[in-house]
């Protein structure tokens, strides 16, 4: 029997209605709902369920909503007796995976994720940056053509490198456009500009990791009874200030998924269980590897038919 990695959603993921099935039918679901209202002091849960999709797609919102849900879907999960031997998450899905792992309260990364968000969306003003999907170009090409692109038109680096062939960029808005118009020229296939509200992962997130890096050192971080699998590194990381010190720099540092992907795999793991909303994660392990198995546990009806 191979190993287990459960995995988390980040940005992009959300959905108006997500996590609806397990509140209404799971206790402990709907309490993690309800401490996320407590804890934020507004109606999280409304929004996420009722919507409107332009206020959950605000980023201050969708990342609280996308971690809640996760931990609702993940303690329903619980009933299934599934253990994981790792966890990881992408970008926001690393908070989902410390809270999985014991590392951080609910509370505490509920509101964490909130100000993260706020942070995020104050370095930039809006409409100064930009982020774009670059599908089919090799990584050490485009790492060139950023380098280039940095010292010609603008600040532009590789964000999110999420398998083969999906490497997202993310920078200054006249840095990204000039990799949407040249990225032909290095072999990508397409690049699609992506509706975000910020250069996330980029040295433009500098002040925001600055202000989260104050924020941090007022909360308890324990050593995670899992291991966790950081974005930055693709390694796992168990010291609670190192913990901290990564969460800080994922800010503006790319989220390393493919190498995250392919360390589980070298240790081992051959089962890797999606929970959140969507199926961004499950698309991507497949797109790294074919072989191992992927499962989606985005619903009630995901966790029922669940089969070990």
């Amino acid at each position: 029997m191979g190993k287990i990695a459960f995995i988390f959603p980040g940005q992009g993921s959300q959905a108006v209605g997500m996590g609806q099935d397990v509140y209404h039918s799971n206790a402990e679901s709907k309490q993690v709902f309800q401490s996320a209202d407590e804890a934020l002091g507004f109606s999280l849960s409304e929004l996420i369920f009722q919507g409107p999709e332009e206020e959950l797609k605000i980023t201050y919102h969708t990342q609280p909503a996308l971690l809640t849900t996760s931990i609702a879907l993940f303690e329903a999960f619980k009933a299934k007796g599934v253990q994981a031997d790792y966890v990881a998450g992408h970008s926001l899905g690393e908070y989902s995976a410390l809270v999985a792992a014991g590392a951080l309260s609910f509370e505490d990364a509920v509101r964490i994720v909130r100000l993260r968000g706020q942070f995020m969306e104050k370095a930039v003003p809006n409409g100064l940056g930009a982020m774009a999907a670059v599908l089919g170009a090799e990584k050490e090409a485009l790492a060139q053509l950023c380098a280039r692109i940095t010292q010609e038109v603008g600040s532009v680096e590789m964000a999110n490198i999420n398998s083969p062939g999906q490497i997202v960029v993310s920078g200054t808005k006249e840095g990204v456009q000039a990799v949407v118009e040249q990225g032909k020229e290095i072999g990508a296939k397409r690049v699609i500009p992506l509706e975000v509200s910020g250069p996330f992962h980029s040295s433009l997130m500098k002040p925001a990791a600055g202000q989260l890096a104050g924020e941090l050192q007022k909360i308890t971080i324990l050593t995670p009874n899992i291991p966790v699998v950081a974005n930055v590194t693709a390694l796992p990381v168990e010291a609670p200030e190192q913990i901290r010190e990564l969460l800080v720099e994922q800010v503006y540092s790319p989220v390393l998924w493919e190498d995250t992907v392919l360390w589980l795999i070298s240790q081992g793991v051959d089962t890797f269980i999606e929970i959140g909303s969507g199926s961004v994660l499950t698309g991507l392990v497949k797109k790294i590897d074919k072989t191992v198995r992927v499962v989606a546990i985005n619903s009630k009806e995901a966790i029922e038919s669940f089969q070990v």
